[in-house]
C-alpha cells in the first residue's frame, strides 16, 4: 500500500493492475509451474509469474514452451519470457499473452545461467542497457497489458549499473522492476545487496520489488526497512513452504505470524499440490517432480529420511498416496 498526502491508504498498482498484498512468488525454472503456483496464490501469494520460456522458442510454436504458460487460477499472473531481438520478442509477448490470458507480460533479464547467457539473453541484457531499453519499448508498444523487468544489480561487483538500467526501463515504459540483489556473477552465492535495491527505489517512480535473501518475515521487516521496496520477492525460501506467504504479510502488515500449520495439514497441501501437476502434465511427468517437491515439503521434519528415500523413487501417484500416509502416521 501507498499513503497519500491525505493521509488515506492508495492500493498498489502496477500499471493498471491492482495488487492485494505485498508478497510475489520468484519465477523458477522447473519449479513455479501450473500447480506450485496456484498452491502459492491460495495460500497468499498476491503475485505469481511463469517459469520464463524463450522468445525463439514461441515465436517457432514449440509445444512445450506453450504449455508452461498456463495462468495462476488466483491473484495476479505474468507470463515471464526471454529473448535479445525487439523485435521477436514483441512477436513473443502478444503470443504469450494470447496463450496464457495473463495479466501482464514480464522479461527476464536477471537469469544468470550460462546456457542463457551465453546467447545474449537474462542478465547479459545488462550488459547493453540500451538494447534493454529497446526491448521493453517494443513489448510495451505490441501489448496492452502492463510490462515488467526482473534484473540483477550488474554484471559483476565492477558494472553495477542496475541504477541506470532502472531508469532506461521506466523511460520506455516498464510498469515495475524486480532487482535481485546480485550480480550475476554471484549467481546465488553471497549476500543480497539491498542498499543497491534501496538506491533504485529512489531512482525511479514504478514499483520496485526486492528479490534476495527474504527467508522469511523477519527479513522481509529487515528489506522493507533497509530498501523501501514496494514489494517482496520470495524464491528458494519458499521451495515446500508456500507457507511463507502468509507469514511474511503478516509480519509486514504489523500482525501477529501464524504458525506454519501441523505437518499433517502440509501433506495434504502437497497432495494437492501434486493432483494439480497430475491435471496438467499427466501423471507420470507429475510424479517424477513431485520427487524433488515431496522432499522439499519435509525439510526440517525430524526422523524423514527413510521416507525421502521412498520419494526419490516415487513412480505413480499411489507411490505418492502411500507415502503420504506413511508419513501422516510416523511422522509429526
Amino acid at each position: 500500500m501507498i499513503q497519500s498526502a491525505g493521509n488515506e491508504v492508495n492500493p498498489l498498482r502496477i500499471g493498471n493492475l491492482e495488487v492485494n498484498g505485498l508478497t510475489v512468488l520468484a519465477p523458477m525454472a522447473g519449479v513455479t509451474d501450473y500447480a506450485y503456483r496456484a498452491v502459492c496464490a491460495e495460500l497468499g501469494a498476491a503475485v505469481t509469474v511463469t517459469e520464463m520460456v524463450s522468445s525463439r522458442a514461441l515465436v517457432y510454436q514449440d509445444k512445450k514452451s506453450v504449455g508452461l504458460l498456463k495462468k495462476t487460477p488466483k491473484g495476479l499472473c505474468g507470463a515471464q519470457i526471454f529473448g535479445n531481438d525487439p523485435d521477436l520478442m514483441a512477436q513473443a509477448a502478444k503470443l504469450a499473452l494470447g496463450h496464457s490470458g495473463c495479466d501482464f507480460l514480464d522479461i527476464n533479464m536477471g537469469c544468470p545461467m550460462p546456457k542463457i547467457v551465453n546467447n545474449g539473453d537474462g542478465s547479459a541484457l545488462m550488459k547493453d542497457p540500451q538494447l534493454a531499453g529497446q526491448i521493453v519499448r517494443a513489448v510495451v508498444d505490441a501489448v496492452d497489458v502492463p510490462v515488467t523487468v526482473k534484473t540483477r544489480i550488474g554484471w559483476d561487483r565492477g558494472s553495477i549499473n542496475v541504477v541506470e538500467l532502472a531508469k532506461i526501463l521506466q523511460d520506455n515504459g516498464a510498469a515495475a522492476v524486480a532487482v535481485h540483489g546480485r550480480t550475476r556473477t554471484m549467481l546465488y552465492s553471497g549476500t543480497a545487496d539491498w542498499d543497491t535495491i534501496r538506491a533504485v527505489k529512489q531512482a525511479v517512480s514504478i514499483p520496485v520489488i526486492a528479490n534476495g535473501d527474504i527467508f522469511g518475515p523477519d527479513e522481509a521487516v529487515r528489506c522493507r526497512k533497509r530498501t523501501g521496496a514496494d514489494l517482496f520477492m520470495i524464491g528458494r525460501s519458499a521451495f515446500g513452504n508456500p507457507w511463507v506467504f502468509p507469514q511474511i504479510q503478516a509480519a509486514l502488515d504489523g500482525k501477529p505470524v501464524p504458525p506454519v500449520p501441523p505437518l499433517s495439514e502440509r501433506v495434504d497441501t502437497a497432495l494437492r499440490q501434486f493432483e494439480l501437476a497430475r491435471e496438467d502434465k499427466g501423471e507420470h511427468i507429475a510424479c517424477l517432480e513431485a520427487r524433488k517437491h515431496f522432499a522439499w515439503y519435509l525439510r526440517g521434519v525430524a526422523h524423514s529420511a527413510y521416507y525421502k528415500e521412498q520419494i526419490s523413487a516415487i513412480n505413480t501417484m499411489e507411490d505418492v498416496y502411500k507415502i503420504a500416509a506413511g508419513v501422516k502416521r510416523d511422522l509429526r
